[in-house]
């Protein structure tokens, strides 16, 4: 890749937006990820921050605007087709298989980079075979990435929410994503297993992805996102470092009304 391409972010929304009937669930919003980071997507309840990443994910397309990943427009393609390019997603609430081990989990997302068609598959002929073994390796490494392979073979709907959680990012990794979607991983989880998320999140980044995490846990946005965004009814309150959008007054107000200072404060600890 150029030098002018890994300076280039990998992901830009230029003026997006999008309707649904008469209400404006996204307006006009613009932003970048930058490559090899992790970047925040926040704002409070009902701001549009999964229509975004729905958009983003061909779930839906835009009314109007542009968005582009490593340069390429998005806005008329499928989600299968976005995949293909490098772009994986978790859901705001756990979307695992019932019946399925951890392993076999893992496994099902890894089928865009499976090196055999379907009749070669169906015919169990070797070369089938042979994949099926790197498949399982590879989940096998995610899940001990995720910290989840001493339960590889155990169902996955009897563990906990928070390992539930650890299987759907590890899953989400199956395809070797260049950009992760994370949309509110840590809901539902107390400080210390959410912060766990966070060094796992920061581990992901080192090793090269880049990520846009939906989160509104601020103590694990300042803490491990690089940049972030703020949003609110569709549109944009502030982007850049996470200190510097949170104390924005239009952001503060946002998530707590019209406050003091020494209130607002108290607010966010």
């Amino acid at each position: 890749m150029s030098d002018a391409a890994l300076s280039r972010p990998l992901l830009e929304l230029d003026t997006v937006v999008k309707t649904f009937g008469g209400v404006t669930a996204v307006g006009g919003l613009s932003t970048r990820v930058t490559r090899g980071s992790v970047h925040g997507l926040i704002g409070p309840n009902g701001a549009g921050k999964t229509t975004l990443i729905n958009l983003i994910t061909g779930l839906f397309h835009p009314t109007s605007g542009a968005i582009r990943f490593e340069g390429r427009s998005l806005e008329a393609m499928q989600p299968q087709a976005i995949a293909t390019l490098g772009i994986t997603r978790t859901y705001q609430n756990v979307r695992l298989f019932s019946g399925m081990t951890v392993l076999e989990q893992v496994m099902t997302g890894c089928w865009l980079t499976r090196e055999v068609g379907v009749f070669a598959s169906f015919l169990g002929l070797p070369s089938a075979r042979a994949a099926w073994v790197r498949t399982r390796e590879h989940a096998l490494s995610l899940l001990a990435r995720v910290s989840m392979d001493h339960r590889a073979d155990e169902l996955a709907e009897t563990l906990s929410y928070g390992e539930q959680r650890r299987i759907e990012i590890a899953r989400a990794l199956g395809s070797r994503p260049k950009l992760l979607l994370l949309d509110e991983p840590t809901a539902g989880m107390n400080h210390q297993e959410a912060t766990a998320i966070g060094r796992l999140v920061h581990e992901l980044r080192d090793a090269g992805l880049t990520i846009l995490m939906v989160e509104h846990n601020m103590g694990l946005v300042t803490e491990f996102c690089d940049d972030c965004t703020v949003v609110n009814f569709g549109r944009l309150l502030a982007t850049g470092d996470p200190a510097t959008c949170l104390a924005d007054p239009d952001v503060q107000e946002a998530y707590f009304g019209r406050k003091t200072d020494a209130e607002r404060i108290q607010a966010l600890r």
